[in-house]
């Protein structure tokens, strides 16, 4: 393929973490492809490193770990596993991207960047964590509420063939199935621009992936301990949830500027606050969402609450008609990202 064609390709690609946008300075342009090319140079051959005496053993258990998952999500999950995560890339960091969300001050609308590939959606990523934080700063000064989340793993979406990042395996079994199963499910089922439908898909079929493949190994402390984590998630989300209304409320309510700052500080110290009391009294003593109070929370913060932690009573009750066969699964919630953007939005709403 000529390399105009194949820049092409990559610039299309990019789809999960970086906003080639036509507004996009050539700066991001070239943080984003290099920052990728960077990761593709670096791939080694999976089943290689497996095999070979030099690797260190705790590495290949975690790659054998991986392979497993992924063999098991395209047996049982009817998931693409395809040619993705067959090979490794070491980036020796923290994440391998961060990403900026930005919401106006007495707003829980973020602001969104377009990509060619996916659409509109509510976040930019960056390879560079030093940069992410220099234009976060700038957001900032514009008045713009503000966070910086770093993410262990992204998807081309199929365009390539993504490696397994060490970044992802610095989570346990049960974390490192889920995002592959995560990852896989976007390669499953996209929908353009929809940010909300497809955390939602992708976020139930890690959770109910991750379930059967625990149950298939035997795995019941694991399993026990994955149910927890998802309990919690589910009561972090209706305290979420509680303080979203609450917000919504007051920005709607016509008050001053001047008024609506120090009742927004109340409600988010409140938010802090019945979140120590849930860690206390429902999780003995475990604090799941520590980072989430690392600063403050603010509107950023809040504002993809719907789209990754809605949907999922819509999705439990397709899976529900499904009979639990995930192939029928997928066929239907294909079905359901085919309406219309109005219809889709009514659809995750579903209560349990």
């Amino acid at each position: 393929m000529p390399l105009r064609s194949r820049l092409l390709r990559l610039f299309l690609s990019l789809a999960s973490i970086v906003t080639l946008t036509s507004c996009a300075s050539p700066g991001y342009y070239y943080q984003a492809v290099s920052g990728h090319l960077a990761l593709m140079r670096s791939r080694e051959d999976v089943a290689a490193l497996v095999a070979s005496p030099e690797t260190e053993p705790s590495l290949a258990q975690r790659l054998t770990t991986a392979e497993e998952v992924l063999q098991f999500a395209a047996s049982e999950l009817a998931l693409p596993a395809g040619d993705s995560y067959r090979t490794y890339a070491e980036t020796g960091r923290e994440a391998v991207v961060w990403n900026i969300v930005a919401v106006p001050e007495f707003s829980l609308e973020a602001k969104r960047w377009c990509f060619l590939v996916t659409g509109c959606v509510p976040y930019r990523g960056y390879f560079d964590e030093s940069k992410a934080r220099q234009v976060a700063a700038r957001l900032r000064k514009k008045g713009l509420d503000v966070s910086v989340s770093a993410a262990r793993a992204y998807s081309t979406l199929g365009w390539f063939k993504d490696p397994i990042l060490d970044t992802m395996l610095a989570y346990g079994d049960a974390r490192l199935g889920a995002v592959l199963i995560h990852e896989l499910a976007h390669q499953k089922t996209y929908v353009k621009g929809d940010t909300a439908f497809n955390e939602a898909y992708a976020r139930f079929v890690e959770r109910e992936g991750v379930r059967a493949w625990l149950l298939a190994r035997g795995e019941e402390a694991l399993l026990e301990e994955w149910q927890r984590l998802n309990h919690a998630s589910d009561q972090f989300s209706a305290l979420l949830k509680t303080t979203r209304t609450q917000l919504s409320d007051l920005y709607a309510s016509g008050q001053s500027a001047v008024d609506m700052r120090p009742a927004k500080q109340v409600i988010m110290t409140g938010l802090s606050a019945d979140y120590r009391l849930m860690v206390k009294g429902d999780w003995q003593g475990k604090s799941f969402f520590e980072p989430w109070f690392e600063s403050t929370p603010n509107n950023a913060d809040l504002a993809l609450f719907i789209s990754y932690e809605g949907g999922h009573c819509a999705f439990e009750a397709l899976f529900l008609q499904a009979d639990g066969d995930f192939r029928e699964f997928h066929r239907l919630a294909e079905a359901r990202s085919g309406r219309d953007s109005a219809a889709r939005i009514a659809w995750l709403a579903t209560e349990c």
